[in-house]
């Protein structure tokens, strides 16, 4: 069983195996793509409606809430939690590292959502670097696993198909994937957040602390939207293994 600080008395258990279920890609993004738009069925991921059951209610289990680990560069890791209660359910989305006292909540997937927590940047670089540790390394289904955590204004042109691309990756049908992909960028969560970083500090301001090297998001809903709890060398360490130290 997994220990991780603030879910010390709740049932975590490892969750990777859950990425075998045929079901398991609808079961996880299918209400990310729902919308207006595009009718939410499991065909669109190759899938019947028994599997994608089947893999939900393996991610729902109270009695076993899984846990999804990415490890990236430098010992850090995104751990993603399925906070199974009974009248609180949700998917926590955390950054980690063994040096710190705690994950840090950069985004839950929820009734009143928390975020974004990535910049598309921040989940280019981490879905394409795994690190060492246990967890997801193949960089198509990492991608898919941090959607629900994205929220950025300045997408690239070519991102709705490197999202189509990861899709077909995982066994999503060709005839479906570019229209799937559309929709799962265009989730109505957030209203186009941006992101930016602080403004340089000048000396003669008196400030003791440099400013950080990971962006802020305007999203004031977001745990980013502040300064994450970090040393300056925690923040800078989690910059570099994140994409945006240089």
């Amino acid at each position: 069983m997994l220990r991780i600080p603030d879910y010390e008395d709740e049932p975590l258990t490892p969750g990777e195996d859950l990425l075998l279920l045929p079901g398991f890609w609808a079961a996880t993004l299918l209400w990310l793509a729902a919308g207006e738009e595009l009718d939410p069925d499991p065909a669109l991921f190759g899938v019947d409606g028994a599997d994608a059951d089947a893999a939900f209610e393996r991610l729902t289990d109270p009695t076993a809430w899984p846990v999804i680990r990415l490890p990236f560069a430098d010992g850090h890791r995104v751990v993603i939690v399925h906070r199974n209660f009974a009248e609180d359910e949700g998917i926590d989305y955390h950054l980690d590292h063994p040096d710190w006292d705690r994950p840090l909540r950069v985004a839950s997937a929820e009734g009143h959502y928390t975020g974004p927590g990535l910049a598309w940047r921040e989940l280019i670089h981490v879905a394409r670097h795994p690190g060492e540790g246990p967890g997801v390394t193949d960089p198509h289904a990492r991608l898919l696993l941090l959607l629900p955590a994205l929220g950025d204004a300045d997408l690239p042109p070519d991102a709705a198909a490197t999202v189509a691309e990861a899709l077909t990756a995982v066994g999503a049908p060709t005839g479906t994937v570019h229209e799937l992909a559309g929709a799962l960028l265009d989730h109505p969560f957030w209203d186009g957040p941006s992101w930016a970083f602080e403004d340089a500090v000048s000396p003669l301001s008196g400030a003791t602390t440099a400013p950080s090297r990971l962006p802020r998001c305007s999203e004031e809903h977001s745990p980013r939207h502040t300064r994450l709890p970090l040393t300056p060398a925690q923040d800078a360490r989690l910059a570099e293994a994140i994409g945006t130290g240089s």
